[in-house]
C-alpha cells in the first residue's frame, strides 16, 4: 500500500480506507462481504474463484429426499447445499413436514440461518465451524444412527469417516459442485499486474477458492519458486476464514497472513481490520 492510501485511511473514521480487498467468492455470495468492507471503507474488487454448478445427477439427492423419513439426522455444510437441497425438496412437491422427525445439524451460522429462513429448526451447531467440530459435536449420539450428509460433490472426508468411526451408518449426497469460473483468468491476471487495481488484500473463504485461484493463476504460479510467492502476489495480504482454509492456503505454499478467529463471513473481515490498522 502506498505512503499516501495509508495516510488516507489513518485520517478517516473508516477503518479500511484506501485499503482494496480482491472478494474471489461465488458471484452470487460475494455481495455480502463486499457490502460489509465497502461500509468499512474498503475499495472492493470482485473477481469470482469459484462457481456452483449443478451435479451431473440430481438422482441420489432426489432419492434420499424422497426417503427422509429413514433417517435419524441431516447434516448441511453450506448454504449452497441448503439452496439446492430445498430446490429438490420443492421440485419433488415434498413439503416441511418430511423434516419434522429428523435433527438436523448445521456446520456454521450462515448455513443455520439459510435453514431457519425456511421455517425449519436446527438442532446443534458445532462451537467451532469445521467438519472436526461437527464430528466432536455429534460423536456420542449417532450410534446405530442413519445419517444423511448433504454437500458440495468434492469435499473433505472428516465427517462421513469419524462419525462412521463412531457407529453410524452415513450417506453422502451430491447437492452441488464447484468449478473453476475460466472467464476470470484474463481479469485476476490483469489485476495483478495493473498497479490501479492491484488488491492489497485477497480474502479466502475455502479451500475450493485457494486451490481455484491456484488454477486461475496458470502459468504465473507454475514456475513459481518453492519457498517464495510469485512476484504477482509480493506485498499482497492472504486472508483466510479459518484454519482449513489456512491449510490449504499452506499446502500450496502461498502461506497465509491473516486469518478469522472466528471462522465466518464477519470474523474474517475482523482479521482483515485488526491486522491492516495503521502503525
Amino acid at each position: 500500500m502506498t505512503a499516501s492510501r495509508r495516510d488516507d485511511r489513518k485520517s478517516g473514521k473508516h477503518p479500511l480506507h484506501g485499503l482494496r480487498v480482491l472478494v474471489g467468492r461465488a458471484r452470487h455470495q460475494a455481495s455480502a462481504l463486499s457490502a460489509d468492507l465497502r461500509k468499512l471503507g474498503a475499495d472492493v474488487l470482485e473477481i469470482p474463484f469459484i462457481e456452483i454448478r449443478k451435479p451431473r445427477s440430481f438422482r441420489p439427492l432426489d432419492t434420499a429426499l424422497k426417503y427422509l423419513a429413514s433417517y435419524d439426522w441431516l447434516i448441511l455444510t453450506s448454504v449452497n447445499g441448503v439452496e439446492a437441497m430445498w430446490d429438490r425438496l420443492a421440485k419433488l412437491r415434498l413439503k416441511k413436514r418430511s423434516l419434522k422427525h429428523i435433527k438436523i445439524a448445521a456446520i456454521g451460522p450462515a448455513t443455520k440461518k439459510a435453514i431457519e429462513k425456511r421455517a425449519v429448526r436446527v438442532d446443534l451447531v458445532p462451537e467451532e465451524y469445521v467438519a472436526e467440530s461437527v464430528v466432536k459435536s455429534l460423536r456420542k449420539l449417532v450410534k446405530g444412527k442413519r445419517i444423511l450428509l448433504v454437500r458440495a460433490k468434492v469435499a473433505r472426508d472428516v465427517i462421513p469417516h469419524e462419525l462412521r468411526k463412531a457407529g453410524a451408518q452415513v450417506e453422502v449426497v451430491e447437492a452441488y459442485e464447484t468449478i473453476v469460473p475460466t472467464s476470470s483468468r484474463t481479469r485476476l491476471r490483469a489485476a495483478l499486474k495493473n498497479e490501479n487495481k492491484r488488491p492489497d488484500v485477497i480474502t479466502f473463504t475455502s479451500s475450493s477458492t485457494v486451490r481455484n485461484f491456484v488454477a486461475l493463476l496458470g502459468p504465473a504460479w507454475s514456475g513459481r519458486s518453492r519457498t517464495r510467492r510469485p512476484p504477482l502476489l509480493q506485498g499482497i495480504t492472504l486472508a483466510s476464514i479459518g484454519p482449513v482454509t489456512s491449510a490449504t492456503l499452506c499446502e500450496l505454499r502461498l502461506g497465509v497472513d491473516v486469518e478469522a478467529k472466528q471462522y465466518t463471513v464477519p470474523g474474517l473481515i475482523q482479521a482483515i481490520v485488526t491486522n491492516s490498522r495503521p502503525m
